[in-house]
């Protein structure tokens, strides 16, 4: 499969998985409270950071035997899109304590307050394990990287920017229902790969 694809399945399936997550709505809380350049610039290297861990972890189970490798992820993606379908079927509460800096606060304070929320709230999170399944899935860890990292920055960009606006106008229960489909195919495909050889 070439690369180009990969990056764009991955950014979609990450795109898709991040939108009603908390990290998005820390940074919607965030992007109506400072500037939105210094919220994003926080964002956007805590999100590089998390990728950079995945996409080794996934590149590490890679480099395993492949019919256990397989196995392993099919059961990863199966929970994750157990762990996707309930987190939409509940409503999410904004925490409007994100973000606790004076509304004069200068650029490296609220680059660093965005850094360290997304940071924290994005470890072990499922876009993260997502990350690492799709890693060790496709064995390309450059182009995973890239549709992660893209796909991460997109849904923080657009949560800072008009996220209120935007959770009025998608479906997002919708376009996640459809990404947990995906990832149970993908899940289906790595457990038949698994035991068929």
């Amino acid at each position: 499969m070439p690369s180009p694809f990969i990056a764009a399945t991955v950014f979609g399936l990450i795109f898709v998985s991040e939108l009603p997550d908390k990290t998005a709505i820390a940074s919607l809380v965030m992007g109506t409270k400072y500037r939105a350049s210094w919220v994003f610039t926080g964002v956007a290297a805590a999100f590089a950071i998390h990728v950079v861990i995945a996409v080794a972890a996934g590149s590490l189970i890679a480099q395993l035997p492949r019919r256990p490798v397989e196995a392993i992820v099919g059961a990863l993606f199966l929970a994750g899109a157990i762990a996707l379908w309930r987190r939409t079927s509940s409503d999410h509460e904004e925490d409007e304590r994100v973000g606790e800096l004076p509304a004069d606060a200068g650029r490296a304070s609220v680059i660093s307050m965005a850094f360290a929320v997304i940071f924290v709230a994005e470890f072990g999170d499922l876009t993260q394990i997502l990350c690492a399944n799709l890693a060790a899935h496709y064995n390309v860890p450059i182009a995973v990287g890239i549709g992660a990292t893209l796909g991460l920055w997109s849904v923080g960009g657009l949560a800072i920017l008009g996220g209120r606006a935007l959770l009025r106008v998608i479906p997002v229960r919708a376009i996640v229902r459809v990404a947990c489909l995906v990832m149970i195919a993908l899940a289906g495909y790595n457990i038949i790969s698994a035991v068929g050889g």
